[in-house]
């Protein structure tokens, strides 16, 4: 394991231990929601089952399809405040 995985599993294990991790969802949830991201997704489902045809498309060939336009409907606003959530905390918890 690298040191790069190594922190990252520290890091993710401490957010879980002190429940920021689940908070730090809710946030994304929230956010994600009020800025229309959520509508836009659903939107491009429909667009995917409708251009392939309900019966041949699975779960997993929609996540694949669609991830990576979610990713980048993210606004850089939303990616940065989670980033300087995790940074405040990771320095108020800093061992």
């Amino acid at each position: 394991m690298s040191k790069e995985s190594r922190m990252r599993a520290t890091i993710n294990q401490k957010l879980t231990e002190m429940g920021e991790r689940e908070r730090l969802k809710e946030l994304l949830r929230a956010k994600l929601t009020e800025c229309g991201w959520k509508d836009q997704m659903k939107a491009h489902c429909k667009e995917v089952i409708k251009e392939k045809g309900l019966e041949h498309v699975t779960v997993e060939d929609l996540v694949v399809e669609i991830t990576p336009k979610g990713r980048a409907l993210v606004p850089d606003s939303v990616k940065k405040e989670l980033l300087h959530r995790i940074r405040a905390f990771l320095a108020q918890h800093a061992t």
